[in-house]
């Protein structure tokens, strides 16, 4: 599936927008299903927007965003939750877990929906992530670093052609951003995925 950015400028950072440069903002770039594309901009520059943005959850923009030959701001509210469900999975920056669930309910949410992924593969990547033992751990006991790999995990757990990541490993240590992006890069390869990172560092 190919994304497709014509012009693209956030209505609330336009003036910020046109005063500098970017490879992303009011250009034309095409992404091929199977790319992995890095962005790394400073605090302020509409990281988070831009996901927010092909996740089709902002509108608020002039320019076009094409995942194939669907135009996201205009196609039915049916056809965008199709989109995401099949296509089009996120790790958002505010990683939104629910809290009064547990680890391992907040990710069966998310596999008994799609049925992709088995729950003994759900616990090896627990297991993999360092939080095996917090899988009956509430949401809301669980540290931001804990959290971050459980958000990582719940995106895994459906279909996708893209993976959408902000920030995913701010709160992360080395030993623990290494087990994280092997296990992303792993199955997005199984899927012959695209996966875009938008972070403040490499």
């Amino acid at each position: 599936m190919v994304l497709s950015l014509q012009g693209l400028i956030p209505v609330p950072l336009r003036e910020k927008v046109m005063a500098g440069k970017s490879s992303i903002w009011n250009n034309s770039c095409v992404f091929r299903q199977g790319e992995s594309v890095f962005v790394q901009a400073p605090s302020g520059t509409g990281k988070t927007t831009l996901i927010h943005i092909l996740y089709g959850i902002r509108t608020d923009y002039e320019g076009s965003v094409k995942w194939e030959e669907k135009t996201l701001n205009i196609i039915p509210a049916d056809a965008l939750a199709t989109l995401r469900k099949s296509d089009i999975s996120v790790i958002f920056q505010d990683l939104r877990l629910f809290p009064e669930l547990t680890t391992l309910e907040n990710l069966e949410a998310k596999r008994r929906l799609t049925n992709s992924v088995s729950e003994p593969q759900v616990l090896e990547w627990l297991a993999r992530l360092g939080i095996r033992e917090k899988a009956h751990s509430l949401g809301r006991t669980l540290s931001y670093g804990e959290q971050q790999r459980v958000a990582i995990i719940r995106a895994l757990l459906q279909p996708f052609s893209w993976l959408l990541m902000d920030e995913p490993f701010s709160h992360l240590d080395k030993a623990n951003t290494a087990r994280a992006i092997e296990l992303i890069t792993e199955v997005v390869q199984q899927r012959n995925a695209g996966m875009i990172l938008a972070d403040l560092d490499e």
